[in-house]
């Protein structure tokens, strides 16, 4: 974008202070346009992927676990970090077997967003799977998962009642619920 008001911004005191296998957190002293002085906090993540399952009868799958950020078991989308050297695709089929016992044939990007630009660099892309096969799952050991296939009113009703409160899932059923509203 040729009039981006970041594109003059610069780090002029990084610093590192955590790096860990999925995420680091840098404190930097920046200068932003208009010579704006400041300190930044930025949660520097790999980016992620998630995937919206939809079956022969048009049911989406949703996986269910707890979140220890937010003290809750959550209904979302399978979804997890990309590993290093995977594109977005890979991590998103690899994520779907992995926590829901499901192989894609076919898989289109539904979103790409930032997740939270305020604090956090994390690219999240996400996915429609059809043409699916039951494999194995393949959790990690930390990793308590249910896993639930919805007909599309069920979930319109849980994203209408405030029962899905987790962002990529919101966007991935709110844009399969606009497809279905133009393609009746």
């Amino acid at each position: 974008m040729a009039d981006d008001p970041g594109a003059d911004a610069r780090r002029t005191a990084p610093r590192r202070i955590y790096s860990g296998k999925g995420l680091s957190l840098d404190v930097d002293e920046v200068v932003e346009p208009g010579d704006v002085r400041a300190t930044r906090e930025v949660v520097r993540h790999t980016g992620s992927a998630a995937v919206l399952a939809v079956d022969a009868q048009d049911r989406v799958l949703l996986v269910r676990q707890y979140r220890y950020a937010v003290g809750e078991a959550l209904w979302e989308l399978p979804a997890g970090r990309i590993d290093p050297g995977e594109t977005p695709e890979d991590g998103a089929r690899r994520e779907l077997e992995e926590e829901a016992g499901i192989r894609a044939e076919r898989l289109e990007r539904l979103a790409f967003f930032y997740t939270t630009p305020g604090f956090c660099d994390e690219r999240m892309s996400v996915f429609r799977a059809t043409e699916l096969t039951e494999v194995p799952a393949r959790p990690e050991k930390d990793e308590r998962i249910e896993r639930r296939w919805f007909a599309a009113h069920e979930v319109d009703a849980m994203v209408d009642a405030g029962e899905v409160r987790e962002g990529k899932t919101l966007v991935a059923l709110l844009k399969e619920r606009l497809f279905r509203q133009t393609t009746r």
